[in-house]
């Protein structure tokens, strides 16, 4: 590759990264830019610094000297960076710290490099540099693999064959000084050039992409999970009582469901505010979870109202549930900022019949639990039932 195509080269990436960069400026990422996000956008005005800065270099409007350690440092941060929030995407908050110190090693060995040979060892130590960070982004990003996407996935595949590639340049100088059979020197500067022009376009489009799909499951997870308590919201219990509802009509063993209502919680945002009132709500689903098996579930149906479905369980165990989890939130006082907040509970009880509906179901249950509240409220009814649900 020639002076100038070297140059054209590193041109068409500070203009491709300066690009992006004002794309970013106009992307809709919501009210809050999440941290990973945040990281990731940051990376990118590094490189696009760094680019920038070799171009000058190589034009001669920026001393040679200056644009060229000063350009990789740059580089190498932002690549880094961009690893990190790929990691960051994924969950690993802590990536910050080593990365530093092995950001601070790696600069360090390319200007010894630099120092000793401004040519060949500089491009060696650079090359190895560049397709270890874009290895690391690509290693985060095919963490999971098994409930990865299939973009996700594609992207951390070329991802790390792109890397490779920008990595075989700085091996090949030190292996194969003089290329192997049609495998020329300069034809792998070519193709990590071209690599690393890829690079720059899968990981730009390429996380956003990935970030518009976690955002399009978030919203399809949060039309059936309740986003304060994480447990199924009503329409998310409905859509896990429907199997139930149907192997009701067939012999087997019964199942059971529990309607729960805490008693007085009106007072409790008045006198204390919302956030001791989601404090509690936070605390009593915990506090059934405790009392339950991997098998059941506990979903909030609306307001202060809870629903807990018992498979294989008839109506006599289910009730011993419920009296459990009546005498853990009686007996748990949730602690906030202003005070200790005592919380009782009134719960229906009912086993699901073949003839169910889930109005009828419901409306049996919501029965029961009006019993219970007429009856002094803390205490658990059961709904009219018949002796095969005992």
């Amino acid at each position: 590759m020639t002076n100038l195509d070297a140059t054209t080269m590193v041109m068409v990436l500070a203009l491709g990264n300066l690009a992006l960069c004002a794309v970013l400026t106009f992307y809709d990422d919501g009210p809050v830019r999440p941290p990973a996000l945040a990281a990731w956008a940051l990376s990118k005005q590094v490189q696009a610094g760094a680019w920038t800065l070799l171009a000058l270099g190589s034009f001669g409007v920026v001393p040679e000297a200056l644009a060229l350690p000063g350009g990789y440092a740059l580089l190498f941060a932002g690549v880094a960076l961009e690893a990190g929030a790929a990691w960051e995407s994924h969950g690993r908050e802590g990536w910050r710290r080593p990365l530093a110190l092995v950001l601070a090693l790696g600069i360090t060995a390319f200007f010894v490099c630099y120092l000793i040979d401004e040519q060949g060892l500089r491009s060696v130590a650079a090359s190895l540099l560049l397709g270890a960070f874009y290895l690391l982004g690509a290693v985060a990003l095919a963490s999971g693999w098994r409930e990865a996407s299939l973009l996700q996935r594609f992207l951390a595949l070329l991802t790390a064959a792109l890397a490779l590639v920008v990595a075989l340049r700085g091996l090949s100088v030190l292996v194969l000084p003089g290329g192997w059979r049609w495998l020329s020197s300069e034809l792998l500067r070519q193709l990590s050039s071209a690599a690393l022009y890829l690079l720059m376009l899968i990981n730009g489009f390429g996380m956003l992409l990935l970030g518009r799909e976690r955002a399009g499951r978030e919203l399809a997870r949060l039309e059936l999970v309740d986003p304060l308590t994480n447990v199924p919201n009503r329409r998310g219990f409905f859509n896990a009582l429907g199997p139930w509802m149907a192997l009701a009509r067939r012999p087997g063993l019964p199942t059971a469901l529990v309607v729960l209502d805490l008693d007085g919680f009106k007072r409790v945002n008045d006198s204390y505010g919302h956030p001791a009132g989601d404090a509690v709500l936070r605390n009593v689903v915990e506090l059934c979870k405790r009392q339950l098996r991997d098998s059941d579930l506990v979903g909030r149906l609306v307001g202060v109202e809870f629903a807990i479905l018992l498979p294989r369980t008839n109506l006599d165990e289910a009730t011993l549930v419920a009296e459990r989890i009546r005498a853990a939130i009686a007996s748990t006082p949730v602690k906030s900022e202003r005070a200790l907040i005592a919380m009782t509970g009134s719960f229906g009880v009912t086993i699901l019949r073949p003839e169910d509906s889930t109005v009828t179901l419901f409306q049996r249950a919501d029965d029961a639990l009006r019993a219970a509240k007429a009856a002094g409220r803390n205490r658990v009814s059961q709904a009219g039932h018949t002796p095969a649900e005992v």
